[in-house]
């Protein structure tokens, strides 16, 4: 049984699956005040469910790219849980679950302010570039030199900042990932053999005041 927790962009999220089986989800929206939120959710989610935290086998978790304060909640929170359980814990990136079950090409893209983009390309689920921060004007050259035909989703919110550019695409803006989607990709993975860390793609832009 698997505990998917999200806190990395515009909501606080968990899902409850056992195999295949979906057996409660809770999904917040919100942009600050997650580590006040997940784990009542987690609890509500698992009161819905009819089990306890010591059933759960393993803890998936987002660990960016996305909001630098966000992403750490859902780590501190998900690495505690899995730890006080004994149990593994699974780092999935936001962007590979913006666009898990998506056909096609896929393009999840995350507004990353000051005119960029968090970025990753997809066909059919297979990874067809590394998640990267990119200028707009190199994200829509790297859609282009991606792009094979066929049809195209773009998915995230900064997917209408490059609707220009992949004209007739569909586009989604979902303020933050499915947790269902979160489940499903860290319950294929092999128990990994260190604690998830977070995914920065750059560095923040905050600077300390100098004397």
């Amino acid at each position: 049984m698997i505990l998917s927790i999200d806190t990395c962009l515009g909501a606080s999220s968990v899902a409850l699956l056992d195999g295949e089986h979906v057996l409660a989800t809770r999904t917040e929206p919100m942009t600050r005040g997650h580590q006040e939120r997940i784990g009542i959710l987690a609890r509500e989610a698992a009161a819905e469910a009819g089990v306890a935290f010591e059933d759960l086998t393993r803890i998936a978790v987002t660990v960016g790219p996305g909001s630098f304060t966000g992403l750490r909640v859902g780590l501190a929170f998900a690495k505690g849980l899995a730890t006080a359980l004994s149990i593994p814990c699974v780092g999935v990136n936001t962007l590979e679950s913006l666009a898990f079950g998506t056909k096609g090409f896929a393009v999840a893209l995350i507004d990353a302010r000051m005119d960029q983009v968090y970025m990753q390309a997809f066909v059919d689920g297979a990874a067809v570039m590394a998640p990267d921060a990119l200028g707009l004007g190199e994200a829509s050259a790297r859609l282009v030199e991606l792009y094979r035909g066929g049809p195209a989703t773009l998915i995230g919110s900064g997917a209408p900042l490059l609707a220009d550019t992949m004209r007739g695409a569909v586009i989604l803006t979902p303020a933050a990932p499915d947790p269902v989607a979160v489940a499903r990709l860290a319950a294929g993975r092999p128990a990994p053999t260190h604690a998830p860390r977070p995914l920065y793609l750059r560095a923040p832009y905050a600077t300390l005041p100098t004397t």
